[in-house]
């Protein structure tokens, strides 16, 4: 993800034309070129990461089978996708394309406001997603389910929840006070994927949880309902990611959602620069002691 923010930072001064950011055409021509990019530089990072040479990108498959072509392809030989894998990651690419005002599309109207470039403004947005609490959150899943270790292990778990002694990841929103409908949709999708993978054993843990806390009061009375990183993480793992990318992969899929933030903000002309007000509650008058009295 570092390699991710980092990628489209730099194209800020690769395209300096993109500081024109009132010209129409000029701003749609950049618009084009961060959603298009995007997932080369996700998958040439991974490719990077583990010592593989790129693989480029074939104008015959879609953006999810062109993607999953630079990543898993090998170099001048022809690739073609599993359609349900290929499916499975357009579904997920979708649903996190864009989701109200969270930390990471904040930080992008809020560095777009100082009337940044795309790419300076997306390399922001990014870097508030590679955050634990943001786009981390289904990596965070994964590991639950694996300390989980077993179905018969749930019940301990989740007594160990209600007590304080642990933290029950994919559960609750603070938006969702019901079940996440997204979560709905990527259960099904990994159902499909492991139909093409094998069945993680993971899933049997977590579809164990999930029937438990939906179950149970303490759950039910804190509006406590899966999200959608609770499968998301399964499926990503079953189609062969590390969990080192997986938050490169919500990048890709909210890089259109971040961009229409970035325009909507910029047409609208009551728009100023982001300043929040700050109220200060510390002292008022101090004696200050100079440096060589003390």
């Amino acid at each position: 993800m570092g390699v991710f923010l980092s990628s489209v930072g730099a194209l800020s001064t690769y395209y300096p034309d993109a500081k024109q950011i009132f010209d129409d055409e000029n701003r749609r021509i950049q618009v084009a070129r961060l959603i298009a990019k995007a997932p080369a530089i996700g998958a040439y990072s991974y490719r990077h990461a583990n010592g593989l040479p790129y693989v480029d990108p074939d104008s015959s498959l879609g953006f999810a089978g062109r993607f999953l072509g630079m990543l898993f392809g090998e170099p001048g030989a022809p690739y073609t996708p599993d359609p349900v894998l290929e499916r499975a990651l357009d579904i997920l690419f979708i649903l996190h394309a864009d989701h109200e005002q969270n930390c990471s599309t904040s930080a992008m109207r809020g560095i777009g406001s100082s009337q940044a470039d795309p790419f300076a403004s997306m390399a922001g947005a990014a870097a508030a997603l590679y955050g634990p609490l943001h786009g981390g959150a289904n990596e965070a899943v994964l590991r639950m389910l694996a300390a989980i270790g077993s179905v018969d292990n749930v019940p301990d778990f989740i007594k160990k929840v209600k007590a304080g002694e642990g933290r029950l990841m994919g559960f609750g929103h603070r938006v969702y006070k019901s079940y996440d409908p997204r979560a709905t949709v990527i259960k099904e999708q990994a159902y499909r994927v492991f139909e093409v993978t094998g069945r993680n054993p993971l899933l049997d843990i977590a579809i164990e949880l999930e029937r438990i806390a939906l179950q149970d009061d303490y759950f039910v009375q804190r509006r406590l309902y899966p999200n959608v990183d609770f499968y998301s993480g399964l499926i990503y793992e079953a189609m062969g990611f590390k969990p080192a990318m997986f938050t490169v992969l919500f990048a890709i899929g909210r890089a259109p959602g971040w961009i229409a933030q970035w325009q909507e903000m910029l047409r609208d002309k009551a728009q100023k620069i982001a300043r929040p007000r700050q109220i200060y509650l510390g002292a008022g008058e101090r004696d200050y002691v100079p440096m060589d009295q003390r």
